[in-house]
C-alpha cells in the first residue's frame, strides 16, 4: 500500500503473449510420406466426434457441418478481443523420433504448431482467407520427450477460422492406460452454499472429474476443487475421477458433506459481505487524516496503517498515531482507544497492519521472528485490536534460489513468518483476525514464474506469498489481493488482464478460488481458498493507485464473480455465491473522493 501517489511495480508482461507467434514456417502443399512404421496418431483429427479430445481456451470451439474439408464436421474457432481461440490436444509420442504435422484451415491468420517436443517446437500459419489450404510443419522428439501438444490457434479479434483433417504421423508412442482411481477425498473447507475437497495426485492423469450425487459437476487440472451453488444445510455426496487421454478412471469412494447453516459462510468473524479499508493513522498524506471516530459505519474491517519496523531485519514493529505537525486534526491516544472501543461494540473489527510501501520487515533469524512475536503482541494489546493485517511489499519475502514447491518453504524470511504468525494465532486464539494484503506479483504471478523472474532473469519473488497463503489457511480470515499497481497477468485461461476492467478482477479473482499449478506444475497445484476468505482490492479512487476500476465495472466483477452473469471474455471456474466483499486502499482516499467506493459497496449489497 502506498502512502503517495501511484506508481507502477513492474513492467508489462504483454511481449510473452506474443513471443510464440513470431517464428513462422513454411506452408508446404503436401506432406512427406510416412514410414512404413508410422500412423496417424492424433485422436479425433477431423472433429467427426465433437471436441472429443481437444481442449478449446475460452469455449471458443464448435464442431460445425459446414464447411468442411472431409468427413462431416470441422472445426469452427472463434478468437474473441483477448483470446486467440487455442484448440489443443496432447499426444503420446516416442523419443528420438520424426513426426509430421498437418492440416486443413480456412480463414485468416491461422496457426498450427507442436509444442513440448524436447527439441525446437515447430509452427506454421496462413494469414490468407478463403479456400481450404493445408498446413505442415515437421519435429523431431527430444531423448527423453514422451509426449507433446498440438494445437491450432487465430489471432485476437480476427473473425471465425476453420481447421479440418488434422494428422499427427510418426512413430507410436507407449500406449496410454487409464489412470487409477484417486484416493484420499476428503473435505478442505465447507461453507452454507459450497464445499471444497482435495484428494491425493494420480500419476499419468492430466485432469479430474468431480461428481455430486453421480453427476459430473466439476472439473480439475490438479488434486483440488470446489463445488459452489449448494444449499445451506444439506448433505451431498461426492466422488472424483482421473482422466487422460486414454479415458475416465472408475470413481472414488464417495464422501458425504453437508453444507453449513445459511448467513455467512462458515466464518463468523465477518459479516456475510464486508468492506475492508486502510486508514492513515500514522501518517498523513494529499487524501488528509481522518479521525478513527470520522469512518463511516459502512466499514466493517478498519486495518490501522502502519506498524513499521525499526529496521528491516530487526524484526521490532512500532506504532504511533500521526505527529500534530503532520496532522493538525488528530485525536489524542485516549480518543483514539474510545473510537477502536466504539467499533468494536458496533461489531467492527480494527487491525495493525504491518509493512506497506515503506515498511519492509525481513524475518530473517529466528531472533527478528521472536521480536516482531514480541513487538506486534504490544501493539494489538496497547490498542486493543482484534488482529493482524500482512501488507509485506517489496523485498519483504523472497525465496531460496531452488526453492520451488510452495508446500514446503525453505527461505528463513517466509518460514519465520509463518512460524510468528501461528504463535499469535495461538496467543490471541481462535477469535484472532488475520488478513493478508500481497500484490498480484507475489500471488498470481506465481501461475507462470515462481522464484523466476518474467524478464528471463530471476526474481525470487515472484510469487513467494504462495507458501505463506498456503501454511496459514486455516488461520486465515481474509485474503484481498492488490489488483492494483500491476502489470497485466496471465489468467487460467492462458490469456493476459490488464488491471483497471471487470475482467482483470474476475481473472485474478477466479484463480484465488479455483487454485492453479505453480509455474505451470500441475503436480503443484495451490489449493483454492473458500470464498468468504476472499476480498476483492481495489484502489479507492484514481490518486490512490494505478488500477482504478469505475463503480460500473465494479459491479460487472462482482455480479460475474457472485451470480455468473455479465461475465465478458473470461469464464469462472465456478459461481463463487459467498466471496466475501471488497478491500481498498483506502478510508481517506475515499473520503478524498465524496465516499464513492463505500457508497457502491453499500448500494450493490444493500446495506
Amino acid at each position: 500500500m502506498e502512502r503517495t501517489g501511484p506508481t507502477v511495480r513492474f513492467s508489462g508482461l504483454l511481449a510473452a503473449a506474443t513471443a510464440a507467434v513470431l517464428a513462422a514456417g513454411a506452408l508446404v502443399a503436401t506432406a512427406p510420406a510416412a514410414g512404413a512404421a508410422d500412423v496417424d496418431l492424433a485422436r479425433n483429427g477431423g472433429f467427426e466426434s465433437g471436441l472429443d479430445g481437444w481442449s478449446c481456451t475460452a469455449a471458443s470451439g464448435a464442431a460445425v457441418s459446414t464447411p468442411v474439408q472431409g468427413g462431416t464436421k470441422a472445426l469452427k474457432a472463434t478468437p474473441a478481443g483477448s483470446d486467440n481461440a487455442k484448440c489443443s490436444q496432447t499426444i503420446t509420442v516416442k523419443p528420438n523420433s520424426s513426426y509430421t504435422l498437418s492440416a486443413w484451415v480456412q480463414g485468416s491468420y491461422v496457426y498450427l504448431g507442436a509444442t513440448g517436443t524436447g527439441t525446437t517446437d515447430a509452427s506454421t500459419w496462413t494469414q490468407s482467407s478463403g479456400a481450404w489450404k493445408q498446413l505442415t510443419t515437421t519435429f523431431r522428439t527430444g531423448p527423453s520427450t514422451t509426449s507433446v501438444s498440438v494445437y491450432t490457434h487465430g489471432w485476437y479479434g480476427t473473425p471465425a477460422h476453420y481447421v479440418d483433417d488434422l494428422t499427427l504421423v510418426g512413430p507410436g508412442g507407449d500406449p496410454v492406460v487409464i489412470p487409477a482411481v484417486p484416493a484420499g477425498l476428503k473435505t478442505t473447507a465447507i461453507t452454507s452454499s459450497s464445499v471444497a475437497l482435495s484428494w491425493n495426485a494420480v500419476s499419468g492423469a492430466s485432469g479430474y472429474n468431480v461428481y455430486r450425487g453421480g453427476t459430473k459437476v466439476a472439473t480439475a487440472t490438479g488434486p483440488s476443487a470446489t463445488v459452489t451453488g449448494l444449499t445451506p444445510s444439506t448433505a451431498y455426496s461426492f466422488q472424483v475421477a482421473a482422466t487422460n487421454a486414454a479415458g475416465e478412471s472408475a470413481k472414488s469412494a464417495a464422501i458425504t458433506a453437508t453444507t453449513t447453516a445459511g448467513g455467512g459462510g462458515g466464518d463468523t468473524k465477518l459479516p456475510a459481505r464486508a468492506l475492508v479499508g486502510y486508514l492513515h493513522s500514522s501518517f498523513a498524506n494529499g487524501s488528509g487524516y481522518t479521525r478513527m471516530a470520522d469512518v463511516p459505519d459502512s466499514w466493517d474491517v478498519v486495518n490501522l496503517a502502519f506498524g513499521e519496523p525499526t529496521s528491516v531485519t530487526s524484526g521490532d514493529i512500532r506504532f504511533s498515531l500521526c505527529p500534530v505537525a503532520e496532522c493538525p486534526n488528530v485525536e489524542s491516544e485516549a480518543e483514539f482507544k474510545a473510537a477502536i472501543k466504539a467499533k468494536q461494540a458496533a461489531g467492527k473489527k480494527v487491525l495493525i497492519s504491518i509493512g506497506g510501501q515503506n515498511g519492509q520487515v525481513q524475518l530473517a533469524s529466528t531472533a527478528a521472528r521472536d521480536a516482531f512475536v514480541t513487538s506486534v503482541s504490544k501493539i494489538i494489546d496497547t490498542y486493543g485490536l482484534d488482529g493482524l493485517d500482512i501488507d509485506f511489499e517489496g523485498h519483504s519475502l523472497s525465496l531460496n534460489t531452488g526453492d520451488t514447491d510452495f508446500r514446503s518453504p525453505t527461505s528463513p524470511v517466509i518460514v519465520n513468518l509463518i512460524s510468528a504468525v501461528k504463535s499469535l494465532k495461538a496467543k490471541y486464539g481462535s477469535d484472532f483476525v488475520l488478513t493478508m494484503a500481497p500484490e498480484t506479483f507475489f500471488v498470481q504471478l506465481g501461475y507462470q514464474f515462481y522464484g523466476s523472474g518474467p524478464w528471463g532473469g530471476q526474481d525470487p519473488r515472484a510469487g513467494a506469498y504462495l507458501p505463506v497463503i498456503h501454511a496459514l489457511r486455516d488461520d486465515l480470515t481474509l485474503l484481498h489481493v492488490q489488483d492494483y499497481n500491476s502489470g497485466p497477468i496471465m489468467g487460467l485461461d492462458n490469456q493476459y488482464h490488464t488491471m483497471g476492467g471487470a475482467d482483470f478482477h474476475i481473472a485474478m479473482t477466479d484463480m484465488l478460488l479455483a487454485g492453479f499449478p505453480v509455474a505451470g506444475n500441475t503436480s503443484r497445484v495451490f489449493p483454492g481458498l473458500r470464498p468468504d476468505q476472499v476480498a476483492i482490492g481495489l484502489p479507492a479512487s484514481t490518486q490512490a493507485g494505478n488500477g482504478h476500476t469505475t463503480p460500473a465495472e465494479v459491479n460487472k466483477a462482482l455480479n460475474c464473480l457472485i451470480k455468473k452473469t455479465d461475465c465478458g471474455s473470461y469464464q469462472t471456474h465456478g459461481t463463487w455465491s459467498d466471496l466475501r466483499g471488497l478491500m481498498t486502499w483506502s478510508i481517506n482516499w475515499d473520503r478524498f473522493n465524496n465516499w464513492e467506493f463505500s457508497r457502491n459497496f453499500d448500494a450493490y449489497f444493500g446495506n
